[in-house]
């Protein structure tokens, strides 16, 4: 339990850390382009102008973070419960919140704080009540269905979120959240991981899953990082990211608390997830005071930017 809860811990850091690097990488990016530039005639970014952001260097270097916190996630998705790995991933709002004080200029509010204080309390309580995590077994079918819904939603939600927009800030938000948590899920039920069966692993459509869930999901959480204001994105980033896993393995997989303590991981998850909501939407732009950069910023200024 102390071994997972430390990765998953190391995890949320990577993801947050990278969230900081990604985010000024987007809205530099953007700043060089000028206003009208690489979007869709519906007022989203285009492919070329996502491509362009992702090639910045910060942009890189937190895709890098991106990765090796995948990779911590996914070793801490078979330690511990979905409900307490999930949510302790998907506390890397609070990293960000913190490094954008010094990386970003920012100056949290008493209402971050607070937020901030909420989400690390609520995770001592999961932390307490979390028992063991349930297996990965589940039938062929189960990963079928989870290539299938994955590929569902990253694929029509690509494409949604073309047609949206400038408007599509929550949904790409949500879609890319609920990508991470089919990660989380697939990881799980991953086949050939112990004992070790190559043959097996390549042949779990949970495996093609995880990589189509994982691509979209990175791609919609671009776009939502160049959309401008991501408070509510963020947040719907956050439930889609815990609350179904969560309740995948809880109702599926056999996640459970320890003896007597069900009601204490209730208010846990709970109040993790709205501290979680709280950080992104008191840490947007407007809450700050601060909108979109001007077109005649230099191009080396920081950027005064709040995305998780």
């Amino acid at each position: 339990m102390l071994i997972g809860l430390l990765t998953a811990v190391a995890a949320s850091i990577c993801y947050g850390t990278g969230s900081v690097l990604q985010a000024v990488g987007s809205r530099k990016s953007a700043r060089r382009g000028g206003a009208g530039a690489g979007v869709t005639q519906h007022g989203g970014p285009n492919l070329q102008s996502t491509a362009q952001a992702a090639m910045t260097w910060e942009f890189i270097v937190g895709t890098i973070l991106d990765f090796v916190g995948f990779g911590l996630g996914a070793l801490a998705a078979r330690m511990l419960p979905l409900f307490l790995s999930q949510t302790v991933i998907s506390a890397n709002l609070v990293v960000t919140a913190v490094l954008s004080v010094k990386l970003l200029g920012i100056r949290l509010t008493r209402n971050e704080w607070i937020s901030i204080g909420v989400v690390c309390s609520a995770l001592v309580l999961l932390a307490t009540a979390a028992g063991h995590e349930g297996g990965g077994d589940a039938s062929r079918a189960t990963h079928w269905w989870l290539l299938v819904i994955s590929l569902v939603l990253m694929v029509g939600g690509t494409v949604a979120v073309r047609f949206l927009g400038a408007r599509a800030a929550i949904l790409a938000g949500l879609l890319s959240g609920l990508g991470f948590g089919a990660i989380g899920v697939g990881v799980r039920i991953l086949d050939g991981i112990d004992p070790f069966d190559p043959v097996a692993l390549l042949t779990d459509p949970a495996f093609y899953a995880i990589f189509v869930a994982g691509a979209g999901g990175m791609y919609l959480h671009t776009v939502a990082l160049q959309i401008g204001s991501v408070n509510g994105a963020t947040a719907a980033l956050v439930v889609g990211e815990t609350v179904l896993p969560g309740a995948i393995g809880v109702l599926w997989l056999g996640d459970a608390s320890r003896p007597g303590m069900a009601w204490l991981a209730v208010v846990g998850f709970a109040l993790a997830v709205a501290g979680a909501v709280a950080v992104a939407w008191y840490g947007s732009p407007e809450a700050h005071g601060t909108g979109p950069a001007e077109p005649e910023e230099p191009a080396n200024a920081p950027e005064l930017t709040h995305t998780p």
